[in-house]
């Protein structure tokens, strides 16, 4: 299973509707379990980005739906990166 790093930004809407940031969190957990998946890390911040969310999907194609389905609810934008542990990023060393 692939990891996932994720960097959130509340939009207006979510803003307004901070106070349910913590359910909408377990709301997505559940989401993510449906399609597969798990997440491992929840992280509200400070700074360019309101919060970062760290996740495993079987494949990009769940990972992409699983963050249209988080952003298509109108609270977050999100900017999705792939992360790699040590022995991933070796492996694909060894192609480069």
């Amino acid at each position: 299973m692939a990891r996932y790093v994720a960097l959130i930004r509340f939009t207006a809407q979510g803003v307004k509707q901070i106070g349910q940031s913590v359910k909408r969190a377990e709301l997505f957990k559940k989401e993510a379990r449906k399609l597969g998946g798990a997440v491992h890390e929840v992280y509200w911040t400070m700074g360019s980005s309101d919060g970062v969310l760290v996740f495993d999907a079987p494949d990009e194609a769940r990972a992409t739906a699983l963050m249209l389905k988080l952003s298509a609810k109108g609270n977050v934008h999100t900017e999705t990166m792939r992360a790699f542990d040590a022995k991933e990023f070796a492996a694909v060393m060894k192609r480069a």
